[in-house]
């Protein structure tokens, strides 16, 4: 197979899986890699019941698909982050539950537990709102990811990279998990967070960690 072929195969079982994890349903969520020049992203109006290697759309970073095929109406956040972050590979966005219900608060997901450090730092950002699809979504996304691999979108959801595809995954579906539990956590009492030397360890270790 070539790489483009191993590519698109990659991508395909791993946008079912992001279905089968319960982090996107119907067409409300993308994921691309990076290719050459420009991505490999799922097609709008994707389905995991219908989505084959050959679905997804080659475009450069202005959008532009050599074989005709429509990109996700968010491929302008998915090359405004390659375009940002050079050890992007992957990119994967959901409306998952829990991400939605944080995003909606407009508030950054705190360091109530030392796993938010596998993310970069001692929070995950929320941007403001903006509409899908928007250059200025695009924006807010790589202002929020600085130092991170990962954010909310207010009002919308989250979004996150990595240097491969499988990274990219984990780091969405442990955002869904990071903020099931803080909603949880809240429900059960006041959250006490982590001061700044606790995460600062943390993210060293994670830095360090494998």
């Amino acid at each position: 197979m070539s790489v483009e072929a191993d590519k698109r195969a990659e991508l395909s079982h791993l946008y079912r899986e992001l279905d089968r994890a319960g982090l996107i349903f119907l067409a409300a969520g993308n994921i691309s890699v990076r290719h050459e020049d420009g991505m490999l992203i799922s097609p709008a109006g994707a389905s995991a019941e219908t989505i084959k290697p050959e679905s997804f759309a080659r475009t450069d970073m202005d959008g532009r698909c050599a074989e005709g095929l429509r990109p996700s109406s968010e491929w302008s956040m998915h090359a405004a982050i390659y375009r940002a972050f050079g050890r992007a590979e992957a990119v994967v966005h959901t409306h998952s539950d829990h991400c939605v219900a944080m995003a909606c608060t407009n508030q950054p997901l705190p360091p109530f537990h030392y796993m938010l450090a596998a993310f970069g730092g001692g929070d995950v950002r929320c941007t403001s709102y903006e509409t899908y699809g928007s250059v200025e979504l695009g924006e807010s996304a790589v202002v929020a990811l600085d130092g991170r691999t990962a954010c909310l979108l207010g009002n919308h959801g989250m979004i996150a990279y990595g240097t491969s595809l499988r990274k990219a995954f984990n780091a969405a579906y442990r955002l869904e998990i990071l903020c099931r539990q803080y909603i949880q956590a809240r429900q059960a009492g006041p959250v006490t967070l982590l001061d700044e030397d606790q995460i600062a360890i943390a993210v060293e270790r994670y830095r360090n960690y494998g």
